[in-house]
Formats: C-alpha cells, structure tokens, sequence
C-alpha cells in the first residue's frame, strides 16, 4: 500500500542524487478521493430488483414500478464506460429475486411474480440468456454469493432451511442447508468463505446467525452478528466481509476476516434498513436505505469510514454492483430509474523538477511547478524525485 500522501519536494541539501518510486497496478494510495456522477437511468424505474456484473457489464434485473402487481422482467447493462443497452429479458417478470455471478455467468434466482419461485436466469459475458436447473425449492428474499468454484442461493423459514449451489458449468447441487432457515438476510464472501448473515426467521426471531460455506460447500457456523437484524446489505473489501445496517434502523457493522474472526468497526453513519452494498477500488460502499436516505458510508481496507457525497435521490430497496472504475446504485423505492455511478480517483502532489509516467502508454513529463495530479487506478508508472525528500 502507498503511503496516505505522496509528496515530492526539492530538498534543502545540494545534491544530485535522483530517486525513483515505481507503481506497479496501484489501485490505492496519494490521497484516494471518491466522485460522484449519474450514470444513463435504467430503462424502467422500479424497487426490489438485483444486480451482480459479468465480464464488461453490470446487469440490473427484475422488480416492480407502480406496484408490487406491475412485476418487471427488464434487464439493464451498463458496459465499463457506462453506456446502458438492453439485453434479452429475464423469463418471467418478478421482484425480491437474488443475484451472484460465478465464472462466465451472471445468475438471477428466486423472487415473487405472485408465488415465491424457483426460476433462475444466467447471463453469460456476451448478455446471451440461458435458463439453467430451476433451484429445488422456491425462494423469495434469498441472498446470493459466491466461493471457490460454485454460486450459492439461500433461504429459507421457520418451517425448512435450503442452500443451492451451481458451478461454473451451471450444474445444481445441494449442499448442507443453512443453520437456521430466515428470509431477508445477506451474503456475502470473503477468501475461502461464503457467509450468509442475519435474517428473518418468523416474526419473532430476528437472527444474528452466520452461515459459512467454504470452497468445498461444509458449512461451519462462525461468530454471530452483534446484533441479530434483517434487511440487511453485506460486501467484501481488501481482508474483510461486512454486514451492515439492518431492521429496525441499525447502524452496526460487523466484519469478518478471512478465518471468520468477527469485530465491529464504526458504525454506518446512519441508520437505515433497504440499503444496497457493493465495493470498487478498495472501498466497499453502503448506499441507501429507509427512510428514503440519501446517505452513503465507505470503509476502505482498513476499515476506516468516510460519507462520499449523497445518492442523488434518497431511496431503499435499490441494488448495487460494480464494474470496471465504478460503483452503481440503481433504481429503488418508489420506482426510481436512477444510478448512481461513485469512482475514485488518486491525488499526487509533486514538486518542480519531478519527472513522471504514471501510465506505461504515456511519456514521460517533467513538472515545472508545483501540482496536484488527479489520477484514474490504476498506476503503472513512476516518479523521479531530483534532490528532493520523500514525505
């Protein structure tokens, strides 16, 4: 990792000695700011629907507009660059559906068209549709994550508990089944883990349960959240999976590593249940969330929390995922059609004298004055210092 500023200055001495900081893929460091633009809205407005990215495109499908009766089948894909087509539609028309992605496939499982269903929609790198094995029991509300080599749906109630996994061939197994079925929890993976988190059991049992699977689909039970809430969101940064916010207007965050040690880094600025998480450039983002917040929170790989700048509407039940330099937010409650696009960018601040290519495809400059260069990760380049001192 870089160090929180880089600052090339002349030194006081008179020599002639030239250091060289070389970049190699460097995603972080300088000062690491986020930006905020609006990416093409989605081609129709709508809450309760699901993202995940494949290849060169973030995918939003399912929902519903005016009402959960007005049921969307609509698929929306942004490319790297944030241009919006629309591929072949989901095969039926549902909202409270899941999505996770696994090898060359985007996969959309589960939700509600007026009875829970066991349909699943995979995508592949070119947007083309397949529908593979329909998941063996009907979901709505499951969360969806990945590990290893296989895509894993979960969900379940107070009655039966039920975990599907496919691999990257699309073929369906079962494995263990969660500890304890529950409707609306998270999930979310990190190193050799898929972690399913929280939920909702039966009106009278909001669960703090973790369900971990590793690579070879055992499930092991680790640490339970803090706080047992549903409606939740969970993502992944740097050595770490994060479950947060939750019902009714929890702010927690719990944090997993990579041996399924639990801590509770500072809390979500606000609040909120209905929030959407996804993660870019080592940041994982928090956006949304009832009652129609506009808030969002960023840890970055040390867990540190910062507020980017607001949705540009305040709403829940929206989705997140990530491709290329961008984290999109997309659509929400009450029928929203906006994304939000949130990319960051690095600051180096150099001093007369400075030499630098901070892109293989560039040529080398040379500074004349003192400047602040704003930068797109990731760094491939250097920097040459003459006398000067590094801060």
């Amino acid at each position: 990792m870089m160090a929180q500023a880089i600052i090339t200055r002349k030194g006081g001495g008179s020599g002639s000695g030239e250091a060289t900081i070389t970049f190699n893929n460097v995603s972080q460091g300088g000062t690491m700011d986020s930006n905020h633009t609006t990416a093409a809205n989605l081609s129709q407005g709508r809450s309760s629907l699901a993202a995940t990215s494949v290849g060169d495109y973030a995918l939003f499908s399912g929902g519903y507009g005016s009402s959960p009766s007005n049921r969307l089948s609509t698929v929306d894909a942004y490319d790297t660059s944030l241009t919006r087509t629309t591929p072949t539609a989901l095969s039926l028309g549902m909202y409270d559906l899941t999505a996770t992605s696994i090898g060359n496939y985007a996969l959309f499982g589960g939700g509600e068209d007026g009875g829970y269903r066991t349909t699943v929609d995979a995508y592949n790198t070119t947007l083309a549709r397949t529908t593979p094995t329909n998941l063996s029991q009907a979901m709505m509300t499951p969360a969806a994550t990945s590990v290893g080599n296989y895509a894993l749906f979960g969900w379940g109630n107070n009655s039966y508990a039920v975990v599907n996994a496919y691999d990257t061939s699309l073929t369906r197994t079962t494995p263990t089944a969660l500890s304890l079925g529950r409707a609306y929890l998270a999930a979310t993976s990190i190193g050799d883990y898929a972690l399913f988190g929280g939920g909702l059991a039966s009106s009278s049992n909001i669960s703090a349960v973790v369900d971990a699977y590793n690579t070879s689909l055992t499930r092991s039970t680790p640490t339970a959240l803090s706080q047992g809430r549903y409606n939740l969101a969970a993502t992944s940064i740097g050595d770490y999976a994060l479950f947060g916010g939750g019902q009714n207007n929890s702010a927690v965050v719990d944090a997993y590593n990579a041996s399924l040690t639990r801590s509770t880094p500072t809390a979500l600025s606000q609040g909120r249940d209905g929030l959407a998480a996804t993660s870019v450039r080592n940041h994982a983002l928090f956006g949304g969330g009832a009652t129609v917040y506009n808030v969002v929170d960023a840890y970055d790989t040390s867990l540190t929390r910062s507020t980017p700048t607001a949705l540009s509407q305040g709403r829940y039940n929206l989705a997140a995922t990530s491709i290329g330099d961008y984290a999109l937010f997309g659509g929400g409650y009450s029928a929203f059609a906006l994304v939000d696009a949130y990319y960051y960018t690095i600051k180096l601040s150099v001093f007369p004298g400075t030499k630098y290519k901070l892109n293989s495809m560039d040529s080398e400059v040379t500074s004349n004055s003192f400047q602040e260069l704003i930068v797109n990760p990731p760094i491939n380049g250097y920097i040459k210092i003459q006398n000067a001192e590094l801060n």
